[in-house]
C-alpha cells in the first residue's frame, strides 16, 4: 500500500513579539542598578551572612579602566576591590562571571574593529589565560591575549 507523507511546514516565521538579541554593547550599558544582598548560605567561598554586592557590568568596566598599562589585577582581587567600594564583604561571584563577559566581548569586538586600545576597557590587565571567561570567548580572546602580551603581561 503506498504511502503518503505531507508536505514540510516552512518554519513559522518569528512572531512580532519576539525580542531581538541584545549587543554585547546593549548588555553592558543595560541600565542595572547594584544591590547589596545578605549572603544566603557558604557558597563559593563566601559565608552565610556577608553582605554581597551584586553588581552591574559597568560597574567592572569603570573599575577595570582604572588598571594601569603594564599592571595586572586577578578576578578575585577585583571582586574584593568592588565589594569594599561597595561597602559589601563579597562580591557575586556569578554575576562577576556574566559581567567580565560582557565587558571582555566589548572590548575584543572593538578591538577586531580597529579601534586604538587606549579607548578601549583593558580587560586583558584582569583576564589571563587560566580564567574561564577568557576561554569561553574561544577565537575572540585572541586580540585580548595579543594585548596582554603586548603589554608584558
Amino acid at each position: 500500500m503506498p504511502t503518503t507523507t505531507q508536505p514540510r511546514r516552512a518554519p513559522a516565521a518569528a512572531s512580532a513579539s519576539a525580542r531581538p538579541l541584545k549587543s554585547w554593547h546593549d548588555k553592558l550599558h543595560r541600565g542595572d542598578v547594584a544591590k547589596l544582598k545578605v549572603c544566603p548560605r557558604n557558597i563559593a567561598g563566601m559565608r552565610a551572612g556577608e553582605m554581597m554586592l551584586i553588581p552591574t557590568a559597568l560597574q567592572f568596566d569603570e573599575y577595570i579602566r582604572t588598571v594601569p598599562a603594564g599592571q595586572s589585577l586577578t578576578v578575585p582581587e577585583l571582586r574584593a576591590a568592588l565589594a569594599k567600594a561597595a561597602g559589601a564583604d563579597v562580591t557575586c561571584p556569578v554575576t562577576s562571571g556574566f559581567h567580565l563577559r560582557v565587558v571582555a566581548e566589548v572590548a575584543a569586538e572593538q578591538l577586531a574593529l580597529g579601534i586604538p586600545a587606549k579607548d578601549i576597557t583593558p580587560v586583558w590587565r584582569v583576564l589571563d589565560d587560566t580564567t574561564a571567561t577568557l576561554a569561553k570567548l574561544g577565537d575572540r580572546a585572541k586580540p585580548l591575549t595579543a594585548q596582554r602580551r603586548a603589554e608584558g603581561l
